[in-house]
């Protein structure tokens, strides 16, 4: 049947479930609805799901995109009750109960936004672009076309003062992300690709994390906190505490106490939700989440759920539900509970009940931190567990395999595979006389 503009996509009668977002959310309330009698519709306006938690190694060349990424369409392939379009949502009609995207007109009998979070760059949107943020695929190839051009330029620059700028690496944001992708720059730059440069010593590299709060992993242990600071040191990662971040430019980064000049500066400061609440008109936190309820409907809208990093969740320990993907997989897990009580006529379940599973951040070769209850783990051990954990949460035995056998290549080798400059961009602009006769050429 040829669908034509605003055409309803969704005949059947029995119950339709639209799903915006094919995050760990959305696919997850997908998959638990796999034997309900309702009809699904996922909508992305990508066409595969991204392991988020490991895009910092696709910017620092351990792995291919490839290697987190998946078909949402093979995903779903045996779900014969879901269906999958990849397209831009434009609005939602919350009282006709329909979902635009151009073209089509979906309509909805329960909708759960599961649309995630973008970068925040706290009314500073002007910074994106010499700034970027890690949140999908096309951010972490980005980002590495960067680094690695930034490794390039350095190469043939002349300049001692522009090759030190190069080599300067500046990560904003003292999180898991931020942490774990100083680490990986400072290994790439002072240990993987040394050997492969004759005109500069990327030794001399400088990769500088800045925090604006008192220590980096907030969210951590004050022991673990500390430990991952002394890893990153060791690695040789300047780590500057209660330092905020008052300017980006071309040039670098401005604090309140200098300008540091750099060549590649990284965002991993904060996000917002997406403007899902904006959609159906819901009320919204600071961060543009939604205020759901203890149903994780949006209140006066039981028909519209909100899960992961489009909802505002508070535990019962009075703080918010962190915006990780195991809190996303309960969330999608559990509203797909509430739609097969009301579809099937059961119970309806108890009120949303996060159960914190623990928290963890790796810091380079060998060293990790991983706080579980009452049990904390650091260095090899918490590696090991980490490292574990990971490939666990990932999909399919072969990008399990994949990740596992590039983990250990990189362990024994120092070396990365990834690390190919393929996306168009500007070329590297030099003088005749980039690279002086009496460059040192240092052998390996």
């Amino acid at each position: 049947m040829r669908l034509s503009p605003r055409t309803s996509v969704n005949t059947a009668a029995r119950p339709r479930v639209v799903i915006i977002g094919a995050g760990f959310g959305g696919l997850e309330a997908a998959r638990a609805l796999r034997s309900v009698p309702v009809d699904i519709t996922v909508i992305d306006r990508h066409n595969y799901h991204c392991f988020q938690p490991l895009l910092y190694q696709v910017a620092t060349a351990t792995l291919a995109p490839s290697d987190i990424a998946w078909p949402i369409r093979g995903i779903l392939r045996r779900q014969s009750n879901a269906t999958v379009f990849m397209a831009d949502v434009t609005e939602v009609d919350v009282e006709q109960r329909v979902v635009h995207t151009d073209p089509l007109a979906i309509p909805y009998d329960y909708l759960v936004l599961a649309t995630g979070a973008t970068h925040s760059y706290f009314g500073h949107d002007d910074w994106a672009g010499m700034a970027p943020g890690l949140k999908q695929i096309e951010d972490a190839t980005r980002i590495r076309r960067r680094i690695l051009i930034a490794f390039e330029k350095a190469e043939l620059s002349p300049d001692p003062a522009e090759r030190q700028r190069l080599l300067t690496f500046v990560i904003v944001g003292g999180g898991p992300t931020g942490v774990e992708m100083a680490g990986a720059v400072a290994e790439v730059a002072r240990q993987t690709l040394p050997p492969e440069f004759r005109n500069v010593d990327l030794r001399q590299s400088r990769v500088i994390l800045l925090e604006a709060g008192p220590r980096i992993l907030a969210t951590f242990p004050d022991d673990l906190s500390a430990y991952a600071q002394r890893a990153l040191e060791r690695l040789g990662v300047e780590v500057r505490t209660s330092t905020a971040v008052t300017a980006i430019d071309e040039r670098g980064v401005g604090t309140a106490a200098e300008h540091i000049d750099a060549g590649t500066v990284i965002w991993g400061a904060g996000v917002v939700a997406s403007p899902a609440g904006q959609w159906v008109g819901a009320e919204r936190d600071k961060a543009g989440r939604i205020k759901v309820g203890p149903d994780l409907a949006v209140p006066g809208r039981p028909e519209i759920f909100a899960v992961g990093d489009t909802a505002a969740v508070i535990g019962k320990n009075g703080h918010p539900v962190p915006g990780i993907a195991p809190a996303a997989k309960q969330m999608g897990r559990y509203v797909a509970d509430v739609i097969t009580a009301r579809v099937t006529g059961r119970a309806a379940p108890a009120p949303f009940h996060y159960r914190h599973q623990g928290d963890l951040a790796t810091i380079g070769r060998k060293a990790a931190v991983v706080k579980l209850k009452r049990i904390h783990l650091r260095g090899f051990i918490g590696w090991i567990f980490w490292g574990l954990a990971h490939i666990y949460f990932l999909i399919g035995i072969r990008n399990r395999f994949v990740v596992a056998l590039n983990w250990l290549w990189n362990y024994f080798t120092f070396q990365r595979g990834a690390r190919l400059i393929t996306e168009t961009g500007p070329t590297v602009q030099v003088s005749t006389d980039a690279v002086p006769p009496s460059a040192p050429q240092r052998g390996r």
